[in-house]
């Protein structure tokens, strides 16, 4: 049986249709958006989260318009994911706020 690869939604590269982390651009879900608060499934058109109610758009901080939850900005493409400083951390998450999702420490 054959095994198809499908396209990542945030880098667009061609990966293994079972994959949970994109092996090009390490990010998670390659292949459905996720609420980074909560982990439901959202789409791209949402203005809130609906599970948690998280806002789905942030302002950029790089060209400071408004933009949707993913990887990268929608205008500017200037990555908005930020790891956590915390070594036993590390969690990759979108910078929603001044606090990692996993362990509530403050990011930089």
């Amino acid at each position: 049986m054959a095994d198809y690869k499908h396209f990542c939604i945030y880098c667009e590269k061609l990966i293994p249709a079972d994959a949970n982390l994109c092996p090009f651009c390490g990010m998670q879900d390659p292949f459905t958006f996720r609420c980074p608060k909560c982990r439901n499934v959202i789409e791209k058109g949402w203005q809130k989260c609906s599970s948690c109610g998280l806002q789905l758009h942030i302002v950029c901080p790089s060209c400071g318009k408004l933009t949707f939850v993913s990887s990268g900005c929608e205008h500017c493409g200037t990555p908005l994911t930020v790891k956590c400083q915390n070594k036993k951390c590390g969690y990759v998450q979108i910078k929603i706020g001044d606090r990692c999702l996993k362990c509530n420490k403050k990011l930089d």
